[in-house]
């Protein structure tokens, strides 16, 4: 298949709904194409509610700015320009971001009549026939989504490196890689293609490439967001999906719009006592923070991470909060790596046994990169009972790190183990052992909160000497965003970050 992007049109209903929220700044003059990568979601809305610019307008600006990144970067792989175009000319859905431009994550999540490829070649040419959930909700708030964004293959890396599409390169360097799975998304943000994007977190694919790009990123609890209606349990619940982007009060307002249940929902997560926008604008009291120092693995922090945190334990002990130390909490490496490898294998399995019988065919390992194709085979011969076993086990290790963090409200540490590393250590054709050891390593402090179930977000408030941003990263109790939402606005007013951009995007 040629490896050159392509333009699919598609349309599906809307879901109409939602009202309008007021920006922040105000415009002495009409806004331009110039002050387009300025403005979060939350004024682009307002801008477009009030008529000083309109949602083609906003497109237009989109469409160009992503046309000056990407040939550099590779953030969007999938097009769906035309698509948009006919939208924001049209009637959009009368929803609280009505206008805004946004591009989804190119894994599991369904837009009609467009392809979902999951950086996999035995994907890139699946053309989905309806929305998920999630999808339909974006829409209804009035998102206007003109194309997906990179990830690796099935999202099992914690670079985005894949045969299909290529590199995504990280815009502060780009020798380096822009993390993943949400590499794409990450970038996009970065550089003002968009202020927000559709991500998944799995293992950090939310927080690892928000680390790695210098933008804000939460992942939520699990089951806060729906994954209906054809998987609402992928890999027992270790993924979620929600966005990263550059201001914390997009992503409260994003998850407000989509963080509800859906028929059908495995897991139930408490609601909210209020929504998630409005605790942005509430002080989060004082807090006692863990700070956690050591990975989950015997992996030594670098210390351009290490300064990040104690930057950002000083800044948190600044703002009144009460300080506090804990230990990593408690993973046994081999038995965990055991059992992702079976419940992410079998979810993966499925995917493929299901394009298996839409084109005819068996996958090969042609089809499929060598890494994940072996996780392919190495699933045929799980039985229910292995499935059923490291499930348990699973929700047993996420009771022991709950119980272990219950003494705080929320645990402070670093997002990875070190800076962005080099493009090519998580090559996609690397051998297996020296790619499980690399992504460990790289979701050495952020995987504890997908097997425990907790809402944790990356906050960028250092970079290092280089000029590479460095994240750190707090993780809240079960159910408490809002918690999180409060500490990160409280943060975001002490120590802006929205205006530091990399150079040549700026």
């Amino acid at each position: 298949m040629s490896m050159t992007r392509r333009r699919f049109i598609a349309t599906s209903a809307l879901v109409a709904g939602g009202s309008s929220l007021a920006g922040c700044a105000s415009i002495a003059a009409a806004p331009g194409q110039s002050d387009y990568a300025n403005f979060d979601a939350t004024e682009l809305a307002s801008l477009i509610r009030s008529k000083q610019i309109s949602p083609s307008q906003a497109l237009e600006w989109a469409i160009a700015r992503s046309e000056v990144v990407n040939p550099q970067l590779n953030a969007i792989v999938v097009e769906h320009f035309d698509r948009a175009r006919r939208l924001a000319a049209g009637t959009i859905p009368d929803g609280p971001l009505q206008g805004v431009p946004f591009l989804l994550k190119d894994l599991w999540t369904q837009l009609a009549g467009t392809v979902t490829t999951h950086g996999s070649r035995f994907f890139s040419d699946q053309v989905v026939k309806q929305n998920n959930t999630l999808a339909n909700r974006y829409e209804a708030a009035g998102l206007v989504i003109f194309g997906k964004t990179a990830s690796p293959e099935f999202g099992s890396n914690s670079s985005t490196e894949s045969l299909l599409w290529g590199d995504t390169r990280n815009p502060w360097d780009p020798t380096l890689s822009s993390g993943g799975s949400s590499g794409g998304s990450a970038v996009a943000v970065a550089t003002g293609i968009v202020p927000a994007a559709h991500a998944s977190d799995g293992g950090g694919s939310i927080r690892i490439p928000a680390s790695c790009c210098g933008i804000f990123g939460l992942k939520p609890s699990r089951g806060r967001t729906p994954g209906g209606p054809g998987a609402f349990d992928k890999a027992a619940g270790l993924g979620v999906s929600h966005v990263v982007s550059r201001s914390v009060r997009d992503s409260a307002l994003l998850l407000d719009l989509t963080g509800h249940p859906e028929v059908g929902d495995p897991y139930v997560t408490p609601p909210p006592s209020r929504s998630y926008l409005a605790a942005t604008g509430m002080a989060p009291g004082r807090l006692r923070i863990g700070i956690q120092r050591r990975s989950t693995f015997p992996i030594e922090t670098h210390p351009d991470c290490m300064e990040a945190l104690e930057h950002t334990a000083s800044l948190c002990e600044s703002l009144g909060h009460e300080l506090g130390e804990i230990e990593p909490p408690p993973l046994p490496g081999e038995g965990l790596w055991r059992s992702f490898g079976v419940l992410r294998g079998t979810s993966i399995a499925m995917a493929i046994k299901k394009r298996e019988a839409e084109v005819g065919r068996e996958a090969t390992a042609d089809d499929i990169e060598p890494n994940n194709w072996q996780s392919y085979v190495d699933s045929k011969d799980f039985s229910a009972v292995d499935f059923e076993r490291e499930r348990q086990f699973v929700y047993s290790l996420a009771r022991d790190i709950i119980e272990h963090q219950s003494a705080f409200d929320v645990v402070l540490s670093p997002t990875l183990v070190g800076p962005p590393p080099k493009l090519g250590i998580l090559n996609p054709n690397s051998p297996t052992q020296e790619f499980a050891n690399a992504a460990m390593s790289m979701a050495g402090f952020t995987i504890a909160y997908n097997v425990s179930g907790q809402p944790a977000m990356t906050v960028p408030l250092h970079w290092n000497a280089s000029s590479i941003p460095i994240g750190t990263m707090f993780a809240g109790r079960p159910g408490a965003e809002g918690t999180l939402y409060r500490l990160a606005a409280q943060l975001e007013q002490a120590q802006p970050w929205a205006d530091r951009r990399p150079p040549e995007f700026a």
